[in-house]
């Protein structure tokens, strides 16, 4: 294998990118928690539309970078080069799109979310501004993603390294009013993440342009061949509404809890911020186990692609152990970090012991998951998403949570339960071999069509 393909080079770059990143993002919670806890449950709340809206792209983007991986192991890299930008210049459309749509209907969004009226005020400001960094974001997600499929997961890192690092300054600047800057509170954390962006998909640009054997030129943004357009969909669709699935049910639970209470609220967003320190190694693993198993399908190697779900699943969950252990005996002085009420540090300290079931379901879903979409059974992972977090993950979040007043440890039993649900289905998914034993039984010019589900 290319060494830049083995998953220790793949992985260990985006696990320290997300670990800086998860770090800083942390920083940044505490900083807007001196605002007020309302700040905070209206950045944790607006952050699941985000993502909900953020599937509208990432559909594209991550559907083109799987092909880009597959195509790079296949030897046709001009083939790559050109779903590569195909997917930029959508991506890009899409997410001035979605930012002009969030910049103008801030208010009729609350209203649809039951945002309360003592957030409103905070929401407006935070998700109008926010929302008209989105085309900023789509960029960031599509160059990323395209660019870590090629091999090189190392830019990326280092330049998100950069934007965390910019943002957290400029976000003590404008919320303090330090370094001669004006003290804008919430307005200035969303002035601080649209420059940061900014200076990310600048650099990342710069990166694409460079990313394949012949350079990108400007001209070529106007590309477009349908045939591999479609399979660009073809793969993408299901991956769109696999995470759709994912975004909606979190911002149902966040609906959930709002209607609960603005602590239960704040005390759920700590939460995840702390949660990301478990998963975030795992995570690593995961997303460089896609990239790897589909250069090895890719490229013919079914065994070595079949062994590589597996060595990152085992790898990953020791992994998740490990800091799910960690967080459940530091978590209540890590909880003080954010807030000094006692009552939402008691809601966050009864969650610890949950949380040690939710990361090992977690990493058996994302691992195997992303071995299937690796090789192209992109429909299998969307209809299992859609079965289990419409009933088990929103469905019964509703039921347990709101209907039987199990509260937010109601909440957080469905959440478990979805995520073993979904990862035992991939688990005998991907040990059946359905799409690597037809990709064996291809010619490698012919395996990324018949890989694509129809």
């Amino acid at each position: 294998m290319n060494p830049k393909f083995s998953l220790w080079a793949l992985s260990w770059p985006i696990f320290l990118e997300l670990f800086l990143q998860t770090l800083l993002g942390t920083v940044d919670t505490i900083m807007v928690s001196h605002i007020s806890d309302g700040a905070v449950a209206v950045v944790g709340f607006s952050n699941q539309l985000f993502n909900a809206l953020n599937t509208l792209f990432m559909t594209i983007a991550t559907g083109a970078g799987i092909l880009v991986a597959q195509r790079i192991g296949m030897k046709r890299e001009e083939e790559a080069r050109t779903i590569a930008i195909m997917a930029v210049t959508a991506c890009a459309s899409i997410s001035a799109a979605i930012s002009l749509t969030l910049y103008f209907f801030s208010a009729p969004i609350a209203g649809m979310l039951n945002v309360s009226n003592e957030l409103l005020p905070l929401w407006n400001v935070y998700v109008s501004n926010i929302g008209a960094g989105m085309v900023l974001t789509g960029l960031i997600a599509v160059l990323g993603t395209v660019i870590r499929n090629t091999g090189n997961t190392k830019g990326p890192m280092f330049i998100g390294i950069g934007m965390n690092v910019v943002h957290i300054v400029l976000n003590y600047g404008f919320i303090y009013g330090a370094f001669g800057m004006p003290a804008w509170g919430l307005f200035g954390v969303t002035v601080s993440g649209n420059l940061s962006k900014l200076f990310a998909a600048v650099l990342l640009l710069y990166m694409f342009v460079f990313a394949f054997e012949r350079t990108v030129r400007l001209r070529d943004f106007g590309i477009f061949k349908l045939k591999l357009f479609q399979q660009i969909l073809k793969i993408g669709w299901p991956l769109g509404v696999n995470m759709s699935c994912w975004v909606f049910s979190q911002l149902a639970i966040y609906a959930f809890l709002a209607d609960l209470g603005d602590k239960e609220l704040a005390a759920r967003t700590y939460m995840n911020t702390l949660e990301s320190f478990c998963f975030m190694l795992g995570g690593a693993i995961a997303a460089a186990a896609q990239i790897q198993i589909a250069h090895l399908f890719g490229a013919g190697k079914i065994r070595d692609a079949y062994a590589a779900a597996y060595r990152a699943l085992w790898v990953g969950l020791a992994f998740v152990a490990v800091s799910s252990i960690l967080l459940y005996l530091f978590g209540r002085p890590a909880l003080g970090l954010f807030t000094k009420d006692g009552e939402i540090v008691a809601m966050g300290v009864s969650l610890l012991a949950l949380n040690l079931l939710l990361q090992p379901g977690k990493m058996l879903n994302m691992a195997l998951g992303n071995a299937l979409n690796a090789v192209g059974d992109t429909r299998f992972t969307m209809l299992a998403s859609l079965g289990s977090m419409s009933i088990i993950a929103t469905g019964c979040s509703y039921w347990l949570g709101l209907e039987l007043g199990w509260g937010l440890i109601g909440i957080y039993c469905c959440m478990i339960a979805d995520e073993y649900v979904r990862g035992a289905m991939s688990f005998f998914r991907w040990r059946g071999k359905k799409y690597l034993n037809k990709g064996a039984a291809q010619p490698v010019p012919a395996r990324l069509e018949a890989a694509v589900p129809l």
